[in-house]
């Protein structure tokens, strides 16, 4: 009888020690309406961090063109791009580069930004597409540009 009680206490210690499925599926029902109630939120927040770092990185290499144009007396042609700013000009004693501390790099979707100079908006044009990588779009997928 002794035993019978002893093996009893431990079976119902290792019962109370673990959960059961119906408590499992409850947390995993809540977790997931709580993913599904912040993850929308989060990642429209990442979206606008990229535009957010697209403006910035057009206003960077903007402040840089100007510093160019006041040493060389023009902006870099489309040929010559934003490469240019990094990389001396052949054979031209004003170049006092580098205006960019490294080479351009690509937009937050990976793509090159877009150089033209002379641009159609002005002297020249620097911008993005956005994340659909195709001129026009509204939110995210609006175009980033200098002018």
């Amino acid at each position: 009888m002794f035993h019978n009680l002893r093996a009893r206490a431990r079976h119902t210690r290792a019962v109370a020690r673990g959960f059961t499925l119906l408590e499992l599926l409850v947390v995993m029902v809540i977790i997931g309406l709580l993913a599904g109630f912040v993850g929308p939120r989060f990642f429209s927040q990442v979206g606008k961090s990229e535009v957010k770092t697209a403006q910035a990185q057009i206003t960077a290499f903007g402040k840089a063109l100007d510093q160019f144009r006041l040493d060389m007396g023009r902006y870099p042609t489309s040929d010559e791009g934003l490469g240019v700013l990094v990389e001396r000009v052949a054979g031209d004693p004003r170049w006092n580069g580098p205006y960019l501390s490294k080479v351009a790099p690509p937009d937050p979707w990976g793509q090159a930004y877009v150089y033209r100079s002379p641009g159609e908006h002005g002297e020249y044009d620097l911008m993005s597409y956005g994340k659909d990588r195709q001129a026009g779009g509204t939110g995210e997928n609006q175009d980033i540009v200098s002018w």
